[in-house]
Parts: C-alpha cells; structure tokens; sequence
C-alpha cells in the first residue's frame, strides 16, 4: 500500500485494484473458515458416534454393564480393578473393530453372577500378555528377546507388560499415533529421570538432531545399553563418519573409541568412572553366562567383605574363572563411562564435547578415581562392585587389566622406578667404562711399551 501511495494517480489504480482484491479474498476465506472448522468438528463427532454404532451387538451387551460408572473391584492383593471402558474410546481405538470377543473369549456369558478370580493386577497383565500373543506374534516374539522380558523371568514386578504402555481399551494404531509425540510419555512411567534429562540434551530438543526413544532402544527388542557395544552401536549407526572426523584430531582415534564411552565425552558435566568388565573369548565379547553370575557374586561379595576388590583380588577372581583352562578365557576390559543412565542422556552439542587431553591423561585424574567391575546378569544389564580406589595404578594390576592403560594418568610408580633404574643402568654402565678406560689409558700405554722393549731385547739376545 505505501509504493502505491508513493506512485502517481495513473498509475495507482491498477495497484489498488490488486490491494483490494486481496482485502476481499482474505475476508472471504476468513468467513469461510469458521464453518469449515465447525464442520470438521461436526464431522469427528459424527465419525465417533458412527463408530460407536458400528460395534457388535455382542459388543454393545458387554458395554451395556461396563460402560456404566461403578466402584472399583477390590483385588485379593489389596488393589482396586475398574473394569469400565468407554464405548467412545474403545470404538475409535485399534481393537474397537475386532470386538471383546477376541480377547475375552474365555468368559462366561454369566460370568457377572460369577465373576472369575485373580490375583492382582499384575497376574491380569500376565494373562492378557497371552492374548496379545495370538495376533502380534512379531511383536511378542521381538518382546521376548528384550531387557524388559528378561527382567519378567527374573521375577520383576515392575518390568513393562504389553498392558503397561498399550491401553488394551484405547489404544491407537501406530499410524494415528505417528507425530503424536506420546512415545516419552510411555517410556517416562518408569525412566522418569531417563526422560527429563533427555529432553534437555541435544537429541531431545527440536531439530535435525531430535530423536525419540526408539530410534535408539527399538519399541519391543530393547536391549541394555550398558552391555557389550550396544551403545556405540546405536551411536555409530547414525554417526557413521565418526572414526573418520576424530582421526583428524585425535591421537589413536580407534583405540580411544574402542575404550571411551560416547557419553563420556560428550556429556561434559558428567562424573566418570572406569568399569572393567568381564569378557570371554579370543574374540572377546562381555560373558553374560548365568552360571558364572553366583561365582561372581560370591567372589565380589568375599572380597568387598575384606576391604574391597583390589589388584590381588581381581587376580584370584580370574584364576578361578579360568581355572578349567577353557578356550573361552575370561579377560578384564576396562572403559571410561559416566556414572548414571540419567548422564548417558544428558549428551550435549558437538561443539560442547571434552577435546582436553589432560582431562584424563595427567597423574591423579578425576575420571579414574572411581572404579567398578561389572558382569552382564542373566537380564543383560550389569552386576556391579566397586573396586579399591588404586586398583589402577597397582603393580599387582599388571596380569590382569593390562588392557587398560591410560598414558600419564594411571601409572604405577613401581614400574616408573624399575624404568628409571634401567635407564640410569643404561646410562651409567656404558659411561663407567668409559671413564675406566680413560683413566687407565697411561697404565696401559706404558703396560704396552714394556711389552714391546721385553719383545725387542729377547729377539736381541738370540744365538745368531
């Protein structure tokens, strides 16, 4: 409007006549769009209620009693039970088309006379995981390999039940999920602390770098983090030039990668702590063996006893593993990692990242003062002690964490002695013969010109 009103009159009509008609176009699509909306409105309403009227006849029999308001049922165990559902809710949700018939098919019709038993709420979850086998066969079976099912065998009473994050009653497709953006809210009902930390860290904001918690943990297959690799994996399959960019910086950029968690040192603020974890193998991988799990907890549990595990113990600790002298010799593998799950989802931007050496590499870091020694449980997820603080710098350490070594930071000042005294040896050995062979130079000059003269004259002497 202000170049038209700076133009002259000739040549301001055929801008105002523009200016105008996008004064009427937009006034026209503002009116139009309230009852555009109101209809969309009308017509979710309509789409509820249709579905609603879609249901069996069997089905509407059931919601007859259980859409109706009532007291809770009051469970052997102490815990109340609703068994209403909403006929809106259950008609909109994934299961609403296959009917209650097809979870429920072991009722009675006159099972409100004579209403079944159970035990408590978390055998029903037991029981209705069954159900849910029938036809999600894929997803049960990816379910039973995951860290959450581990734990189930194991008798957890918390571990996650397929009724725990999916609404047996209202639960959505995944496709009416998609950008719903209710993943963290599922996985927050146990990892709370996982979720809030997470959603100040760089992949928990918006942006490129966002992601959502299955994109690194799978929705059925979760696996524990903290075994084997499981971590750097998940990091270096989006992370693929990794070993790349840090090889143009990084002094022995695979071994550090092989021995430093991604975590420690890309959540800067994080405290750190060495773990050394148990493998087997000529190639080694972490042992999750259940019948080496007491053996380890009993000796870990002699040795804290006694002070702690220290370098003599984690050398006993060892023997005894291998004491058959099977090919699948443990080993002791030590990495830097952060303390806490919370921290290993506090990761910061790039630019953030601990570049310092002599963060870890100078006598006395921070990083190596705490210690642990770990063993994959029968769940996957790690049994853990806490070793003596100078179990890394002890001469005894040497047969059996020789994997771990961290240049200026974990020395063993026996060693340095015996280093130095070799080197002083080496020095001083060649430099006092040396000095000998100076200072004895006349004696053997004058040894020799004796020598000579004793020569001479014999030959003089001589019958001709």
């Amino acid at each position: 409007m202000t170049s038209c009103r700076a133009a002259g009159a000739a040549a301001n009509w055929p801008c105002l006549a523009s200016a105008i008609a996008g004064v009427v176009a937009a006034l026209a699509l503002s009116f139009a769009s309230a009852p555009a909306q109101a209809t969309a409105s009308a017509t979710a309403g309509k789409t509820a209620a249709a579905k609603v009227a879609e249901l069996s006849a069997e089905d509407k029999a059931c919601l007859e009693c259980h859409a109706r308001p009532e007291q809770p049922r009051m469970l052997p165990s102490g815990e109340k039970l609703s068994l209403v559902v909403s006929p809106k809710a259950f008609a909109q949700s994934v299961h609403g088309g296959e009917g209650c018939v097809a979870c429920h098919s072991q009722l009675e019709e006159d099972h409100d006379k004579q209403p079944r038993e159970i035990a408590s709420r978390r055998a029903l979850a037991l029981e209705l995981k069954e159900q849910c086998a029938d036809c999600h066969k894929k997803a049960v079976t990816q379910y039973e390999d995951s860290v959450h099912s581990a734990l189930v065998r194991t008798g957890s009473e918390k571990a996650p039940l397929c009724s725990d994050c999916h609404h047996p009653h209202a639960g959505k497709s995944l496709k009416d999920q998609a950008g719903a953006g209710n993943e963290p809210v599922v996985c927050q009902k146990c990892h709370e602390g996982v979720a809030k930390a997470f959603a100040q860290s760089v992949h928990g904001s918006t942006g490129d770098e966002a992601l959502a918690c299955k994109d690194c943990h799978r929705t059925h297959n979760v696996k524990a983090a903290a075994f084997a690799d499981n971590m750097r994996k998940e990091c270096l399959s989006c992370h693929k030039e990794t070993a790349a960019t840090h090889a143009e910086w990084l002094p022995n950029a695979d071994r550090h990668l092989e021995a430093i968690s991604c975590p420690a040192c890309h959540t800067p603020d994080a405290t750190r702590r060495v773990n050394l974890r148990l493998y087997e193998g000529a190639a080694p991988h972490q042992s999750s063996d259940k019948v080496g799990v007491p053996k380890f907890v009993r000796l870990a549990n002699w040795a804290n006893g006694n002070g702690g595990l220290d370098a003599r113990a984690l050398w006993s600790m060892l023997q005894e593993f291998n004491q058959n002298g099977s090919a699948g010799k443990m080993v002791l593998r030590g990495r830097l990692e952060v303390q806490t799950g919370e921290q290993a989802h506090q990761l910061a931007a790039k630019a953030l990242a601990v570049r310092d050496c002599d963060t870890c590499h100078r006598q006395g870091a921070t990083s190596f003062q705490a210690v642990t020694v770990s063993m994959a449980g029968p769940d996957g997820r790690p049994l853990r002690h806490e070793a003596s603080k100078g179990v890394l710098t002890s001469v005894e350490s040497i047969g059996s964490i020789g994997g771990f070594y961290a240049i200026g930071s974990t020395r063993i000042k026996l060693l340095d002695w015996l280093l130095l005294t070799a080197l002083a040896a080496g020095i001083a050995l060649p430099g006092a013969h040396l000095t000998m062979k100076l200072l004895s130079r006349r004696q053997r000059a004058k040894a020799a010109a004796a020598q000579q003269d004793e020569s001479s004259g014999s030959k003089q002497g001589r019958p001709s």
